[in-house]
């Protein structure tokens, strides 16, 4: 079974690896992940839009993240994550979604949320990541100097002058990109 991998909760189990489909972050993309962005971890206000099992933002918040926002559509993914953060204890850190992924970015932004950190890992088959951080700009859901963490099976040529590609990184059939937004790009 999964585990956090590092922070104040390593080695707690994470439920929620065989829901249909999803397709969990393995360990050593995550931690390897989780080492390129520990520098904006602490105290950060995270949103995991893709959660499944919310192994990322659960991740997050183990390493210093103050406040994490999981989103699912899936209503069994939901739950899930209810139980996990349930299990863990960490309820006072954390706001559970279930939206599409635009009505999603249109609620947040209603609600006047912005954010640290955004992960992107949504199903593979919907190549949509480029879609939705165009629509995080129109949003302004990022703060300044905040990054997008995308987990893609294919090379990503997003060109967006807004953004900076601050990492990148291949893991077998997986690529992890992280974009950062500077404000001064605008």
């Amino acid at each position: 079974m999964p585990k956090v991998i590092s922070g104040n909760l390593k080695g707690r189990k994470i439920n929620g690896f065989d829901i249909e489909g999803t397709r969990p972050t393995m360990d050593r993309v995550k931690e390897s992940l989780f080492a390129m962005i520990s520098y904006y971890l602490p105290d950060s206000i995270i949103l995991d839009l893709f959660s499944g099992s919310g192994n990322l933002g659960i991740e997050a918040i183990s390493n210093g993240a103050k406040k994490g926002y999981f989103n699912d559509y899936n209503k069994k993914c939901v739950q899930i994550i209810k139980d996990n953060i349930n299990n863990l204890g960490i309820n006072e850190k954390c706001v559970i979604t279930s939206f599409d992924y635009l009505k999603a970015i249109e609620y947040y932004h209603k609600e006047n949320i912005k954010f640290d950190i955004i992960f992107l890992d949504p199903p593979y088959k919907d190549l949509i990541n480029e879609n939705i951080m165009d629509n995080i700009l129109k949003k302004d859901l990022l703060k300044d100097k905040g990054i997008i963490v995308c987990e893609v099976n294919y090379c990503m040529n997003y060109n967006n002058s807004k953004y900076t590609l601050i990492k990148e990184k291949k893991y077998g059939d997986k690529y992890i990109y992280i974009y950062q937004w500077d404000k001064s790009n605008m």
